[in-house]
């Protein structure tokens, strides 16, 4: 296969609102060690994407400076040393930048295998979210059956998500969200409580549906007030997981209720992580949570899909919250 020198890619032209993001050519991706060149079909929109537009999240050391953190699509390249993938392979990669372009490069252990029956805008949309919560929910937050889960952002690509692995492990799940349509949506994917909370406080509302004993897990990607809060809904040995601060990342909190309670209080970042730590995740997603989406049990919620042109256009949806599940540019 004879491969272009360069491609189209969506570039951040300087810091500032969705308008930044243009159209630009870009030299094809110089593959390294291990890793494999992927002709990319789709690619994932996500939250830090949105900050690394805005100069919040930069990228780490020896990442492509272009947004995009996963793509799906045909393996067109692979470096000395690959042998887990093969050209013409199929697969969906999570990768720290470049998921916006025609090509991406990918830690060929970052990737996986599309899905059963998945098309590539559904595969797209699995490895950041699907990470995330592997690694934040099971891994670092310990999440078993019969434990009470609270996620909140429920009809996020994050939300969706946690809601569907939780519920097929054998936990309650309990979600907060900011409409009775997304409330309806979220227990359609297996969420037993849908909180709307801009109808009502979650605190009493999560109180009075575990008779005041409180939850067992909570992810949580607002921050700010919601971090008191939270800590009023976790029980005894309860385990508070942050991922993002969208309404800001400092609170003052009183410790001693966590001393009482016995509760742990951490979060992640995936981005930043070493590969060998993402492959770790990625082998335990390969075990644990392939064989659901291969079996038609979990699938991700695609809500709309954009050209990769337009992809200001799916920026502005993303920040104005009005989607449910994921947004997805199409290659």
């Amino acid at each position: 296969m004879t491969l272009p020198t360069e491609m189209n890619a969506i570039e951040i032209s300087s810091f500032g609102g969705p308008e930044v993001l243009r159209p630009a050519k870009r030299p094809l991706p110089q593959l390294g060690p291990d890793e494999v060149l992927i002709k990319v079909a789709a690619a994932g929109i996500n939250r830090p994407d949105i900050l690394q537009r805005t100069g919040g999240y930069a990228p780490p050391p020896g990442a492509s400076d272009l947004p995009g953190l996963e793509v799906a699509g045909e393996i067109v390249a692979v470096a000395a040393g690959v042998s887990a993938w093969h050209v013409g392979d199929k697969v969906a990669a999570l990768v720290a930048g470049g998921g916006y372009a025609e090509y991406c490069a990918a830690p060929a252990q970052q990737c996986l295998a599309v899905p059963k029956g998945f098309d590539m805008i559904h595969a797209a949309a699995l490895p950041e979210t699907f990470f995330t919560v592997w690694t934040n929910v099971f891994e670092r937050g310990g999440l078993k059956a019969g434990e009470t889960f609270l996620v909140h952002g429920g009809s996020s690509g994050i939300g969706t998500t946690a809601i569907q692995l939780a519920h097929q492990f054998g936990a309650k799940v309990i979600t907060t969200v900011g409409s009775d349509e997304k409330a309806a949506s979220c227990k359609d994917l297996g969420a037993d409580i849908a909180i709307n909370y801009r109808k009502a406080d979650f605190v009493a509302e999560v109180l009075g549906a575990t008779d005041k004993k409180g939850v067992d897990l909570i992810l949580d990607m607002v921050g700010g007030d919601y971090i008191n809060r939270n800590l009023s809904c976790l029980g005894m040995d309860g385990r508070l997981v942050m991922i993002a601060f969208l309404q800001g990342a400092k609170a003052e909190v009183n410790f001693a209720q966590v001393m009482v309670k016995r509760q742990t209080i951490t979060g992640s970042t995936l981005r930043p992580r070493s590969v060998a730590q993402k492959a770790g995740i990625a082998r335990a997603l390969k075990t644990e949570v392939w064989p659901l989406l291969d079996a038609g049990k979990v699938k991700p919620l695609i809500y709309k899909t954009f050209p990769l042109k337009d992809a200001a256009e799916a920026h502005r949806l993303m920040e104005s919250s009005a989607h449910t599940g994921k947004i997805v540019l199409t290659v």
